[in-house]
């Protein structure tokens, strides 16, 4: 049987992740890499990672970026980018290839962005106007400075890391000059705030602490503004030294014109726009999934160096020439250490295919948010109470075009709803709510643990600073991941709220339907292994929601985190490796068209499916033992509950028949890949 040939290159993973059309993000991935495996791999040989400090040759990353266009990608055209519309697979692509070396040169890329996002979307057209064309690298013979910014949201202890609801920064009126522009004075002390050692403005949430302002915001801060600008103690990272990170000191005065998203006045009062709250959540609701993608590029780039060490690990020594088995294989003579690379692949391709869906579908929810917002305005719905109003109707009416698509239905009412703006951004809104922290949860949780997997899979080596790929670091850098953005908790907390939408469970059980489709027209992959998990949840979640312990009290519950937060770990399981599914059969349906990927192509398909077989089987496994524990730990249910969630039980174990014979098949595979003679960056 035809099986892997080569490890999956460029061609490959533009059909898979989307992007075989996209020339524009060719080049930048391009861009990226040179700068990764080139300067960046140099930085983290010589051993720069090893200074808390920033210092000149880390300083050299940022003119690379700026050089290769990477500074600039994130702008839009108008102020100086060169990708129209939105971007978020773009950052995501590069944010990939950049901790494909180092996590700390991707979060030192994307930080900047990061400072940016509140006024990108939320900022009033003159700050969107003056910040993002002046972030932007000078044009040749331009002389100008160039902003590069810091995004300051956490605080020392006890706020860092707790709730972004609680800020200890503070806001109040300085001077409010009679029909003049008020002047406000920022109080603020930051923690952990990346590329504080250069920035030169820094956008800060602050809490008022004045009658005369009305609520929480965010607000500009630049250098030059009178007051303290103090970048504080260098933070004694342990991982992710390539990005300066400080804890800094402010206490500026500015114009009100400051408040990101502007204010207006109310009987003498200033009325932020935004509240630092609304406009945080805009903007963590998209960067997650770049640090998502961050730990997923690191278990894909530890396979090549893995079979590379397992395979020259006795040579050298009385092992035989060239042909005999411990010469050509060396360690791969061992099924544990083919079996073992197998769930570290295919972790992170499941990771990799949930991260690039997610960007792709804020990619499609952006235009059309733009489009809700725009009619909200032009009908006056602007309250967050009035738009909710607004859109429970069109969920309804969502729902109802879900059914009438698997229904097979066309008709004029299908045709009106699926042209409803408002029907199409509430579907795009509805799905992205649940990937990005699904996304962010499962790809950095699960990610950092089965890092640890390829690390061991080299043993000692693995945590010495000349191990092959850099492993040892990018293990303890996912451990840093895990918390960027909120740690586990909060991305759980999320998820217990928008994974019971009733729009997203719509197109949840669409999902179901589609996997049982494609389980009946395509070779064995997991998809009918995935539908059988993924309505064991659906029905543990029934259960839960409508069932009460014995004092009386609601299973699912907001604060019953026993139970929400295991379930929503069981949703992420199952949502990851459906997206691999997804990406292998975009795989087989385009890569005949590619002459490149055609040559060899029902090999590649051939170990693909195979692999998501086994991972299928895995998640499967790993959903039903938490659905299990969850049903029968909590007041077992009795009589016909019982038995039914025993069927649904006893028919996703009997589904996993031939899963283990898969992975056995894709481990033999790696015996016999070919790849490179050497890595293409140091060590």
């Amino acid at each position: 049987m035809e099986t892997l040939r080569t490890l999956p290159g460029d061609d490959v993973r533009q059909i898979m992740w989307r992007f075989t059309d996209r020339f524009d993000l060719q080049m930048v991935i391009q861009s990226a890499r040179t700068i990764a495996r080139g300067l960046v791999a140099r930085m983290v040989a010589d051993g720069v990672r090893n200074s808390h400090d920033w210092n000149e040759r880390k300083a050299e990353m940022l003119t690379a970026l700026d050089e290769a266009g990477i500074t600039a990608m994130f702008m839009d055209v108008e102020h100086g980018g060169f990708i129209e519309g939105p971007k978020n697979l773009a950052l995501a692509l590069v944010a990939f290839e950049l901790a494909w070396v180092d996590g700390g040169a991707s979060t030192g890329a994307l930080a900047g962005n990061l400072a940016l996002a509140p006024i990108h979307e939320r900022g009033t057209p003159e700050q969107r106007a003056r910040y993002m064309s002046l972030a932007v690298p000078p044009a040749p013979g331009e002389d100008r400075l160039q902003l590069r910014g810091a995004f300051a949201l956490t605080e020392p202890l006890p706020y860092i890391g707790v709730d972004t609801g609680v800020v200890g920064g503070k806001v109040r009126v300085a001077d409010w000059p009679e029909n003049g522009e008020p002047m406000l004075h920022v109080e603020k002390r930051g923690r952990f705030i990346t590329n504080m050692g250069f920035a030169n403005f820094a956008t800060v949430a602050v809490n008022t602490d004045d009658p005369r302002i009305k609520t929480s915001c965010m607000v500009i801060l630049e250098e030059d503004d009178p007051g303290l600008w103090d970048r504080g103690a260098p933070t004694r990272k342990m991982v992710h030294q390539l990005s300066s990170t400080n804890d800094p000191i402010f206490s500026k005065t500015v114009p009100a014109s400051r408040i990101i998203g502007g204010y207006t006045v109310e009987d003498g009062v200033i009325v932020p726009k935004y509240s630092h709250g609304e406009i945080i959540a805009a903007v963590f609701h998209r960067t997650r999934v770049t640090v998502g993608l961050m730990t997923s590029a690191k278990l894909l780039s530890a396979i090549e160096p893995v079979i590379r060490y397992h395979r020259q690990r006795f040579r050298g020594g009385d092992c035989g020439g060239p042909g005999t088995p411990r010469f050509d294989l060396g360690l791969q003579m061992k099924e544990d250490a083919l079996q073992r690379l197998i769930d570290v692949w295919g972790t992170g391709e499941a990771a990799s295919s949930l991260g690039f869906a997610t960007a792709r579908a804020f990619d499609a929810l952006d235009p059309s948010e733009k489009v809700k917002d725009a009619l909200f305005e032009e009908r006056g719905i602007k309250t967050s109470r009035a738009q909710m109003t607004a859109l429970k109707k069109v969920s309804q009416e969502a729902i109802e075009l879900l059914g009438l698509r698997g229904a097979c239905v066309t008709n004029d009412r299908r045709e009106a709803l699926e042209s409803d703006p408002l029907v199409t951004y509430v579907l795009n809104e509805a799905v992205s709510s649940v990937l990005c922290p699904a996304c962010k949860l499962w790809n950095t949780g699960v990610g950092a643990t089965v890092m640890r997997e390829a690390v061991a899979l080299v043993g000692g080596y693995g945590i010495t600073e000349d191990c092959p790929g850099f492993l040892g670091h990018k293990w303890m850098d996912a451990q840093l991941e895990a918390t960027y953005e909120g740690p586990e908790a909060v991305q759980r907390r999320q998820l217990s709220v928008t994974m019971v939408n009733p729009v997203f469970l719509s197109v949840y059980k669409t999902w179901i339907a589609e996997l049982r489709t494609l389980d009946a027209n395509n070779p064995p992959m997991g998809a009918e292994i995935l539908a059988r998990a993924m309505e064991l949840w659906l029905w543990t979640l029934d259960y839960l929601e409508n069932n009460k312990d014995p004092e009386g009290k609601k299973l699912y519950h907001g604060n019953r985190h026993g139970v929400t937060f295991p379930l929503a770990d069981a949703l992420c399981w199952l949502l990851a490796p459906r997206e691999l599914v997804m990406d292998v059969l975009e795989l087989a349906a385009k890569g005949p068209e590619n002459p490149v990927v055609a040559e060899g192509l029902e090999g590649l398909l051939s170990f693909y499916r195979d692999l998501c077989l086994a991972q299928a089987a895995r998640s499967a496994g790993e959903a039903g033992r938490i659905c299990t524990e969850l049903v029968y730990g909590y007041t077992p249910p009795q009589g016909d509950c019982l038995a039914a969630f025993g069927a649904l039980k006893a028919g996703l174990d009997a589904s996993l028949a031939g899963a283990r014979l898969a992975k056995d098949r894709a481990a033999n595979a790696l015996t016999g890949v070919m790849i490179p003679e050497a890595l293409d960056y140091p060590l």
